[in-house]
């Protein structure tokens, strides 16, 4: 009986790398597009490095900037997930329904939700740096 699984330790051929590589510059070319076209990620972007530099500023800890950065990456996630499901459904329903509203608001739905909790995570990680620096 031939074993049809794969061997994880096999060479990748020259077309598979090429393969691999490809889904990287189409993954960068998605971010891209989303920094180039959406209002919201562009400013979710400038708040995250705003936000990096207050971390920097008040030398938070290793763990408080991993907090930091899972906040602002769950944001841009779903910042894009949000991107495309409107795209899919502007593709899918180009004339007004129903039901493409309410999958929109939906989405959007699921970035406030991300940004609220990102507020959230910001507020427990920096106020007690500058409580500390107002209030020595």
């Amino acid at each position: 009986m031939k074993n049809d699984l794969k061997s994880p330790h096999k060479h990748l051929s020259q077309s598979e790398w090429t393969k691999f590589i490809a889904g990287f510059k189409h993954a960068f070319s998605g971010l891209w597009y989303a920094l180039r076209t959406q209002l919201n990620a562009r400013v979710h972007v400038t708040i995250a490095i705003l936000a990096i530099l207050l971390g920097v500023v008040l030398h938070i800890s290793a763990i408080e900037f991993a907090l930091v950065i899972v906040a602002i990456t769950g944001v841009f996630i779903a910042e894009m997930f949000n991107t495309v499901i409107e795209l899919c459904i502007d593709l899918a329903s180009p004339d007004y329904h129903p039901l493409a509203k309410i999958a929109k608001d939906v989405a959007a739905g699921a970035v406030l939700l991300s940004a609220m909790l990102s507020i959230v995570i910001g507020l427990f990680v920096f106020v007690p740096h500058l409580w500390k620096l107002f209030h020595p």
